[in-house]
């Protein structure tokens, strides 16, 4: 390796075959390339990312060019696509191929398409199928006649935290398979401002599938009634969003996550599906370290054993009297050739685990937030499995619509903590909240 001089000194990168120049910290130097290996530089949690990344964004170019904005304070030099990854990355995962993928294929997933201030709608489905939110209409049943005064009325008086000239827009997928097996899928948005003094028929303006009242069936709301769709959700997805503007022209969003009903989700999801779509992506290197330490350091003669850490050690003596010294520790020998000293140790390193916070159980959404050691690395899940060094890295706080478990480890200098779990429940009652668990 020798430093470069005079036009070398301002480049930097490959020269030939057999030589590249490097920028560091003491100038340029020259130095030979690497020796190719016959293995594919693809881990196993590259693959894994790529194979998500196929998916997510088919879903988000099935979503944008519906030219939706529904990601609420964005950053400088971030755009929706940026966030809808964030978001979705690692959260029920669905794994297509590169050969789907370049045809256009999608699959409709469990996504979630806004992130806001304004409070979620709840959607469940009942038991007939049908997706049923809790926007309350009060008496109102809607029919063909329903004017957009009459069902803005209705929404403004049963529910508060609605305002006039808020938007409600209403957003069915279809999903389908080709002549050739490739997955296919559909959007379309409706939408609709709620204004009491709108004398347009509702469903000339938006489409009975999102915008039908549902009877409640729960004691004492016997002539009551809230909206959902027209029809049970069968290989589709659907989702209501609540927006408005603040009085600086800011667009406010509600949280929500497409409800997916498929006959082909499962196909795409788990182990399986994650193999096939690495495979069309080159396949996975399965070869975890590229050195290997203790074959170096045989090939240089040095034993396995020695302890490098600077720690004492037993050794052999050599023959006839004498002392004699090696790295790491001392060590004597006698005539008869034998001799050891007192081995000292050294402390393996341990991280502290991470803490979880949030608040549970809660009724609509609640924000959790992670912390560790400091220069440690959070490594979290939300989906029950053990997290590792690999996991999706913790970069600012969860925002959780479901109950859901969140499991964490600390990373530092190549050492992982235990694992810390705390479960955060959805539901009535109170903002309490529970110490987490470490595992």
């Amino acid at each position: 390796m020798a430093r470069a001089t005079d036009f070398l000194s301002q480049t930097s990168g490959k020269l030939d075959e057999m030589f590249q120049t490097r920028q560091t910290d003491h100038g340029t130097i020259l130095a030979r390339n690497p020796k190719r290996r016959g293995i594919t530089r693809r881990s196993e949690k590259q693959a894994n990312t790529r194979c998500q990344l196929a998916n997510v964004s088919a879903n988000y170019q099935l979503f944008r060019c519906k030219k939706m904005q529904t990601f609420e304070g964005k950053e400088a030099g971030q755009n929706d696509f940026n966030i809808f990854v964030q978001v979705n990355y690692d959260r029920n995962p669905v794994f297509i191929t590169k050969q789907d993928r370049k045809c256009g294929g999608c699959v409709l997933g469990n996504y979630q398409y806004s992130l806001g201030s304004l409070n979620p709608i709840a959607i469940t489905l009942n038991a007939g199928g049908v997706l049923v939110t809790n926007i309350g209409l009060g008496s109102l049943v809607i029919n063909a006649n329903t004017t957009v005064g009459e069902f803005s009325a209705a929404v403004l008086a049963n529910n508060k935290d609605w305002q006039a000239d808020d938007q409600l827009t209403f957003f069915y997928a279809e999903q389908m398979v080709d002549s050739e097996g490739v997955p296919r899928a559909s959007m379309d948005p409706y939408r609709m401002v709620m204004s009491t003094t709108d004398q347009t028929k509702l469903w000339n303006v938006v489409s009975a599938l999102g915008f039908s009242s549902l009877p409640l069936t729960a004691d004492g709301l016997q002539g009551q009634y809230v909206l959902g769709m027209s029809i049970a959700l069968s290989n589709a997805g659907a989702s209501w969003i609540h927006s408005r503007k603040d009085g600086d022209g800011e667009k406010q969003v509600s949280t929500q996550r497409m409800k997916v009903v498929s006959d082909i989700l499962a196909t795409y999801q788990g182990e399986a599906a994650f193999l096939a779509s690495a495979k069309s992506y080159g396949g996975i290197n399965t070869r975890e370290d590229y050195l290997d330490p203790v074959n170096t350091m045989a090939d240089l003669g040095i034993a396995a054993n020695e302890n490098q850490n600077g720690g004492t050690q037993q050794s052999s003596g050599g023959s006839g009297s004498g002392s004699g010294t090696q790295s790491g520790g001392s060590g004597s020998g006698t005539g008869s050739g034998s001799g050891s000293t007192s081995g000292g140790s050294s402390e393996t390193p341990t991280v502290a685990a991470p803490t979880i916070s949030g608040t549970t159980p809660f009724e609509e959404s609640t924000s959790v937030t992670m912390s560790g050691p400091a220069g440690a690395t959070i490594r979290y899940t939300t989906d029950g499995s053990t997290p590792t060094s690999a996991s999706t890295q913790y970069t600012e706080a969860l925002t959780l619509t479901d109950t859901t478990t969140v499991k964490a480890v600390a990373v530092k200098d190549g050492v992982t903590s235990s694992v810390t779990s705390r479960t955060f429940t959805k539901g009535s009652g109170g903002g309490g909240s529970e110490n987490p668990e470490i595992e």
